[in-house]
């Protein structure tokens, strides 16, 4: 019979110890002791309970745990310190941690996507946000939200989104959620309930949100990409009654959708009755082009429109939001109580007066030079070290992408350059079928002029070894 028991100390240890093992206590709690050091799921310098305190919280003699103590020590697992009591030894878990970190491989320079510099994070200001909001806040904003979220950050984002990217968003039409990949997932399965049953996404694009949808029930297919944005000709032959775009910096190509695209995707929605998801991620930051209002402004009953801070601000604060169809409002809102009873109200309120007082405005006028900066060292550094792949899509965003020239393998490429200690990534995932047109996708926003540079250097030697 299974037995477990835990101590009311300031030491505390789950340890399961069965009677009809046919295997000595002592060594049981030798073994689940040592295993969990082994796991690195007990810290160097940990408090082991008392010998005394364990034995009466696990029903044993203190001779039992004595004998289990001493061998961990003798096998370096524990360590006696003077004053009687017990710790868990620095080598043992250095080395627990040695062998975790062999599966993993360490990167000089990483070029992934979706990291924006989170060392730029205006603590200050958004101190002053917190600060301001914890002393005024009525104490009923600490009960339980509307589904929508807070209504002070629907209002700060409305009017901010309205200015800002010409959206016709109403405080009453919008809903709160975490990040892009909550409210996506929802409306997703709240549209797969009210009979939408097939969603077009652009080819190549984000492979993640496709299997979200395939989860939710629907068919996916792909329409392809072209300079001017999604092809609206292939989407009006693939039988879609959904479709996601990117509008203002397409992922992975950087296109930007055209007027007479933008206007055609409505047109198209409207024949159809079909609904239009504006995944608008990246479009604050832009570098050589004029601003682009988003489609949702259009057409705000054939346009669902999501934003998020995790580009502009940071994606740990998993603050997103959505411009919703007035005939999608209430089924979202239930939805979003359903899945989590809504999202921390301290950082909706803080983000709320943050955008309110202009620091928001502040922090991207701020950034923006910032990665410039570094997008132009990229683009730069190219030309020099590695002519043969041209970068597209730089005019905005964070990432830029090259296709890679009749000969250069993908996987090779970027094989080499991990040998080398760089993350660089491939084309491959984002293809419907894997088999699209090879390139690769720089993911900048982390990084450095100085680690630009020398990554750019490591990829040109990996490709020289690739090529000879």
């Amino acid at each position: 019979m299974s037995r477990t028991r835990t101590s009311s100390g300031a030491g505390e240890l789950l340890v399961e110890l069965r009677r009809d093992a046919g295997v000595p206590l002592h060594q049981q709690l030798e073994k689940a002791i040592r295993d969990r050091i082994r796991q690195g799921l007990m810290r160097a310098d940990t408090v082991m309970p008392s010998t005394r305190a364990l034995a009466a919280d696990l029903g044993l003699s203190r001779g039992v745990v004595v004998e289990a103590y001493q061998q961990l020590v003798a096998e370096g697992y524990l360590v006696s310190r003077g004053g009687g009591y017990t710790q868990v030894a620095d080598v043992a878990v250095a080395e627990a941690s040695a062998t975790a970190r062999t599966t993993a491989v360490s990167l000089r320079i990483d070029f992934k996507y979706s990291k924006p510099d989170v060392s730029q994070f205006p603590r200050a200001a958004w101190m002053r946000s917190l600060r301001k909001v914890l002393n005024e806040m009525p104490h009923l904003s600490l009960a339980y939200l509307d589904g929508r979220g807070a209504l002070e950050l629907r209002h700060a984002l409305a009017d901010y989104l309205n200015r800002v990217r010409g959206t016709a968003a109403r405080p009453e039409n919008m809903l709160i959620c975490n990040g892009f990949a909550q409210g996506s997932r929802l409306l997703l399965q709240v549209l797969a309930k009210q009979g939408y049953r097939r969603l077009a996404v652009e080819d190549p694009s984000d492979n993640e949100l496709r299997e979200v949808a395939v989860a939710a029930g629907l068919e996916v297919v792909g329409v392809p990409v072209l300079e001017t944005g999604i092809d609206v000709d292939a989407l009006e032959q693939s039988g879609a009654d959904l479709v996601l775009v990117t509008a203002a910096h397409q992922f992975p190509t950087g296109a930007v959708a055209s007027p007479e695209t933008r206007a055609a995707l409505v047109a198209w929605a409207a024949r159809r009755d079909a609904l239009v998801i504006e995944d608008d991620y990246d479009a604050e930051y832009r570098y050589d082009r004029e601003p682009i209002g988003a489609m949702q402004g259009l057409s705000p009953d054939r346009v669902a429109y999501a934003g998020t801070a995790s580009k502009t601000l940071a994606p740990g604060l998993r603050l997103g939001w959505l411009i919703l169809p007035p005939r999608l409002v209430e089924a979202m809102s239930e939805a979003k109580l359903m899945d989590d009873r809504g999202s921390p109200v301290l950082e909706q309120l803080a983000f709320a007066d943050f955008v309110a007082r202009g620091e928001f405005d502040r922090h991207l006028r701020r950034m923006r030079p910032q990665y410039r900066l570094i997008r132009d060292t990229l683009v730069d550094r190219m030309a020099v070290r590695l002519p043969e792949l041209v970068p597209v899509g730089v005019s905005a965003g964070l990432h830029v992408m090259t296709w890679l020239p009749p000969g250069l393998s993908e996987s090779a490429v970027t094989a080499a350059a991990l040998e080398r200690g760089l993350g660089v990534y491939g084309l491959a995932p984002y293809w419907m079928d894997g088999k699209g047109r090879s390139g690769l996708v720089f993911g900048y926003g982390s990084l450095t002029v100085k680690a630009v540079v020398e990554g750019i250097d490591l990829l040109a030697a990996a490709v020289s070894g690739v090529s000879e």
